[in-house]
């Protein structure tokens, strides 16, 4: 159930030139998170994606990647019911939604039952005149305030394969340090495959710190600094 602890304020989005873009209260349009990640990508990770899809072919990646945002999408939403309500909810019959379901029931009995309050979900952040972005999850996690993030994947991931999910889990953290005036320094990632392993990552102290000035060389590189 819901801890409300502030009042979030709503950001509208919109699309110029592949760029998602947020509409923020002091009335700019900053980049989304995602869109600094995926411009400023490093070059080894751009050639892992162009020879995969090269190797699978253009029509079966397209194939996989739309399968797995639906996946990511449902189990998103029973996660938001759970945050919401305490309930996961009745999947019906339909087999996609029954997968989606199960992931994120995995995900409640193995990592969401370490977060002791909830204050929002799908929450709307922004650094002033910087970035915007919408983050799953913020609360208390093992009695700390933090960062949540639900990740679908269709195998199990090796760390070296997540990093940019440090560097979002940072992002946030730091927009809400920001404009709510929180200490925030505790990002936790929450990931089910769709053969129902899990996986977490908690990241705080150095390994935080390490992230977060990653994020910041980041943004500086998207705009040319």
């Amino acid at each position: 159930m819901i801890t409300e602890q502030y009042k979030y304020t709503a950001l509208s989005r919109r699309e110029i030139d592949g760029k998602r873009l947020y509409s923020t209260p002091d009335g700019l349009a900053v980049p989304s998170v995602t869109t600094i990640l995926d411009k400023t990508k490093p070059e080894e990770a751009k050639a892992a994606l162009r020879n995969w899809r090269k190797r699978v072919g253009d029509q079966q990646a397209n194939a996989i990647s739309k399968e797995a945002a639906g996946r990511g999408t449902r189990m998103h939403k029973w996660l938001e019911d759970y945050c919401l309500t305490g309930e996961l909810g009745n999947p019906g019959s339909n087999p996609y939604s029954q997968q989606s379901h199960k992931m994120a029931g995995v995900i409640v009995e193995q990592g969401l039952d370490k977060m002791d309050e909830c204050w929002g979900v799908e929450v709307p952040m922004y650094f002033p005149q910087v970035y915007a972005g919408t983050t799953d999850c913020v609360g208390l996690y093992n009695g700390k305030p933090a960062i949540m993030d639900f990740k679908q994947t269709n195998k199990p991931k090796k760390t070296e394969w997540v990093q940019d999910y440090f560097c979002q889990l940072c992002a946030y953290a730091e927009a809400h340090n920001e404009v709510y005036g929180t200490n925030i320094q505790q990002g936790v990632i929450l990931m089910c495959s769709k053969d129902f392993e899990y996986q977490t990552w908690v990241i705080e102290g150095d390994e935080y710190n390490k992230h977060k000035r990653v994020w910041w060389d980041r943004v500086a590189q998207y705009y040319g600094a």
